[in-house]
């Protein structure tokens, strides 16, 4: 049975940007137990000098699942990028629902409910699953991480003051990875709070251009924004042997961005304060707090 007086509570991602962030958030907290999710035994050694319990997660190896969720309370579901996480998903929700977890906090996307945007609408599909399994549920959907001006794709964004993306002149909603991770500890802490809610993450809009004449004006060197043809992201992609089933999704998000084709691209939300008690961050904020990374 689990343990009800200290929820036991699993980070999957726990070596990613969300998933750590939101450990630190919850490290503190001495009304649960915390558990990292962890691909490999190497990966433990981290987190067990934090005082951190491991197990063993493997989301390409089911046979991982069962053990890794026994006695789980809650859960904060953060998959890769590759088609595999419906797959993926659906089968760590049996499982957790085998193992008595009741609590589901899920990391999903951008979009309206009736996105036709495919690696969003597929994070809807898993809300959905997750909903019709039974589970209590705390739905995110961050827009873009303001993280990704520092590197995308293993690759920094802006190198001498030029910051490339392909996007065109969009104005794009914005997120910063710090903020997504408090409201999913929060999730995870107080589940008969955010229990039933779906959370948009989004809470300054800016084109790029904006963003260099901001960074401009913060940094006190020049930044120029110069757009890149999604069809380089595309063969850059193709030439790193990705996955192509989802960055085929993501090559044609780029172009619908840069087309100005995706309903509510630049929809922000006034939900933060009320969820934390604080204000979120917005750009000035982001720049200057990475000022130094910026800088050149």
């Amino acid at each position: 049975m689990a343990n009800t007086t200290h929820p036991k509570i699993l980070i999957t991602g726990a070596t990613g940007q969300v998933g750590g962030k939101t450990i630190d958030f919850l490290l503190s907290n001495k009304d649960i137990e915390l558990v990292a999710a962890v691909r490999a035994p190497d990966k433990a050694a981290p987190f067990t000098a934090k005082g951190i319990a491991t197990v063993l997660l493997d989301f390409d190896d089911e046979s991982t699942y069962l053990p890794a969720l026994k006695g789980i309370d809650r859960i904060l579901i953060v998959t890769g990028y590759t088609v595999d996480m419906l797959r993926q998903s659906k089968a760590l929700l049996d499982s957790a629902k085998k193992a008595g977890v009741k609590h589901v906090v899920h990391l999903g996307a951008c979009g309206r409910d009736d996105t036709t945007v495919a690696h969003w609408a597929w994070h809807q599909l898993i809300e959905r699953y997750i909903e019709w399994s039974g589970f209590s549920y705390t739905h995110l959907r961050p827009e873009t991480f303001m993280q990704n001006v520092l590197s995308y794709g293993g690759k920094k964004a802006i190198e001498n003051g030029i910051i490339h993306a392909y996007v065109a002149g969009a104005r794009l909603s914005w997120v910063d990875v710090d903020d997504v991770a408090q409201v999913a500890a929060l999730a995870l802490a107080h589940p008969e709070i955010h229990g039933g809610k779906t959370y948009r993450l989004g809470y300054d809009a800016i084109t790029f251009d904006e963003m260099a004449a901001m960074m401009s004006r913060i940094i006190g060197k020049p930044f120029r924004y110069e757009p890149l043809s999604p069809d380089m992201f595309l063969q850059s992609m193709i030439n790193a042997g990705a996955e192509m089933a989802y960055m085929g999704c993501v090559y044609d998000h780029w172009k619908r961005y840069a087309a100005g084709t995706i309903p509510g691209a630049d929809d922000t939300f006034d939900n933060f304060p009320e969820i934390t008690g604080r204000q979120p961050v917005r750009w000035p904020d982001f720049i200057e707090k990475h000022k130094d990374e910026f800088d050149y």
